[in-house]
């Protein structure tokens, strides 16, 4: 077989072919699966509210306030996050991604530790930083086919702004109005990611973390470690 031309100079393959090359687990089309039931759950409600309501959901792309909450993850959800990064994103969004998660924990480091860092000279600079989740890019999900449930299921028929980011401490005007009945009709679907997790031997409701957290695990980056 004639090797690619990234090939002939190193003998290996190059680092496009070698991402082909990983295959989604058992684990990640499990998930998958799920969130497909998922989807057509929420898109089937959210048909039945505009047509027996006239209730719409407000979400659109680049309203993004609501990745600045507390966006709540568990293993299974993260091996899936973890396999899409890896078979996916390019070296450079890698680095990039892992540079924005660093930032957030230290951000979290600090918030956690009363709004001082122990040591002002570690950890990346915070200046400016608005702590989105790492995944945000461009106001968009750069890993929107495996975000978890609770994105997948979030949505408000009021002003998206209301939907504030945790890390805005104002005193809010106005609540969001959440879709409850979304979430209802999908909240079963879940159950399999519960089973998945627990036949790990892990207690499920411990092994939930926000998403940030688990992206770092899965991904193998001990930023804690280091602030």
């Amino acid at each position: 077989m004639t090797a690619r031309p990234s090939e002939r100079k190193t003998g290996r393959p190059s680092t496009a072919a070698h991402r082909a090359a990983i295959h989604p687990s058992p684990r990640e089309r499990l998930v998958r699966k799920v969130y497909a039931r998922i989807d057509a759950a929420a898109g089937r409600e959210l048909e039945r509210l505009l047509r027996e309501e006239e209730v719409a959901a407000s979400c659109r792309r680049g309203c993004s306030s609501c990745c600045g909450q507390h966006i709540q993850t568990n293993p299974a959800e993260a091996h899936a996050l973890g396999s899409y990064i890896r078979r996916t994103f390019s070296a450079r969004q890698i680095s990039d991604l892992r540079g924005r998660t660093r930032q957030w924990h230290a951000w979290h480091g600090i918030r956690r530790n009363g709004g001082s860092r122990p040591d002002p000279t570690a950890g990346p600079p915070l200046s400016g930083y608005e702590p989105f989740c790492p995944l945000l890019v461009g106001r968009a999900c750069s890993a929107y086919p495996v975000r978890p449930v609770i994105c997948r299921t979030y949505f408000v028929s009021s002003d998206p702004c209301d939907c504030r980011p945790a890390h805005d401490d104002r005193p809010a005007d106005r609540e969001p109005m959440v879709m409850a009945s979304v979430l209802r009709a999908t909240q079963p679907l879940s159950r399999p990611l519960r089973a998945d997790i627990e036949a790990q031997g892990l207690d499920f409701c411990r092994s939930i973390l926000l998403l940030p957290h688990w992206l770092a695990i899965e991904m193998g980056w001990e930023f804690e470690a280091e602030l």
